[in-house]
């Protein structure tokens, strides 16, 4: 009976298309269903795991996910892979033309974070906060700054540098780095974004930091968020 209900839910999915010539409605025939984006979203950075993706998105369900996951492969946005031993597991990761949606994202999230309904509060993924570095960095404001960084939230870590006004930063070791930060997304948001001290955030036990302060917290200002609309 499960398996008949999930199969009905698929094929009323498959059945749900704007029928309409634009590309904007294709767009959202490709991940317009809910969920699809932020799964894209989460696979920016590189490979995840199924249970990867079910841990940084906490509301969906095993099935939805399993449905999103099929919708975006039979898209051609992400293909599946099994890592060679000794990992020999399955993840999902995006083929090239996934990709190439990061500006769509960082766009989208550009023009909400003007909302004054959004709740910066809320939970974030690692992956979600380095995009929204990316999105916000003020190339302006960094001029001058030369420095590597490093980011140690929950299971993952980050590795970034920037130079002649430019931020880069992925996937990687941060050792070495002339900062790291250690803790939460959700903390380390609260720093950039929120405008939380870092004494109190290392006295919660919620971000710590070791290596250069002044260059750490130099580094947090340079993520100005844009203006509400009234």
């Amino acid at each position: 009976m499960k398996s008949q209900k999930v199969t009905t839910e698929r094929q009323a999915a498959s059945k749900r298309r704007y029928d309409d010539a634009c590309g904007t409605a294709h767009a959202l025939d490709l991940v317009g269903e809910r969920w699809a984006l932020l799964v894209l979203r989460e696979l920016m950075l590189g490979p995840k795991r199924f249970s990867d993706l079910r841990a940084d998105l906490p509301g969906i369900s095993a099935n939805v996910l399993t449905q999103r996951l099929e919708g975006l492969e039979a898209s051609g946005l992400l293909v599946r892979r099994k890592l060679p031993p000794p990992a020999s597991t399955q993840v999902y990761e995006l083929t090239q033309w996934g990709y190439e949606a990061e500006p769509i994202v960082q766009s989208l999230g550009r023009w909400a974070a003007r909302s004054p309904a959004h709740d910066p509060t809320l939970p974030i993924s690692s992956t979600s906060i380095i995009l929204s570095f990316r999105t916000m960095f003020d190339g302006e404001r960094a001029k001058g700054m030369r420095a590597s960084l490093g980011l140690r939230l929950g299971r993952e870590a980050f590795r970034g540098s920037m130079a002649d006004g430019r931020l880069e930063i992925a996937r990687g070791d941060p050792e070495g780095a002339d900062f790291i930060f250690t803790g939460t997304a959700a903390a380390l948001a609260a720093a950039v974004y929120g405008k939380q001290p870092l004494d109190a955030l290392a006295e919660a036990g919620a971000l710590t930091l070791e290596g250069d302060r002044a260059l750490a917290e130099q580094f947090l200002t340079l993520f100005p968020l844009p203006p509400k609309v009234e």
